[in-house]
């Protein structure tokens, strides 16, 4: 069965820098758009990132914009979120997932395809 596997997280303070990293067996990550998500205890999954598969399109949250970088290696198979200028507020665990981009009237977004994908997520944990 397929299952994400997320890596990268730690502990850092504000101002610092981390780089999530994603990969799956028995999934080419280039076969779709790839998302990034995170999430608190008590709180919603939210996208924080995406990628389109073709590689030429990304979409960030609001709250991340300027400071997190998605990107993709395909020969690796891995999928990447470079967090620069981390703050408290990022603090959550990562996941990443297939996604499909949907078109809104606020913009676009990326929903995550296979419920049954969902790996253990990396901790992320910034530090005022």
């Amino acid at each position: 069965q397929v299952q994400m596997l997320e890596s990268g997280g730690g502990s850092v303070q504000a101002g610092g820098s981390l780089t999530l990293s994603c990969t799956a067996s028995e999934l080419p990550l280039d076969d779709y758009s790839m998302g990034w998500y995170r999430q608190t205890p008590g709180k919603e999954r939210e996208g924080v990132s995406f990628l389109t598969r073709s590689g030429r399109n990304t979409g960030y949250a609001d709250s991340v914009k300027g400071r997190f970088a998605i990107s993709r290696d395909n020969a690796k198979n891995t999928l990447y979120l470079q967090m620069n200028n981390l703050k408290p507020e990022d603090t959550a665990m990562y996941y990443c997932a297939p996604c499909g981009v949907m078109e809104t009237t606020t913009g676009r977004r990326c929903d995550p395809l296979f419920p049954s994908y969902w790996g253990r997520g990396t901790q992320v944990t910034v530090s005022s």
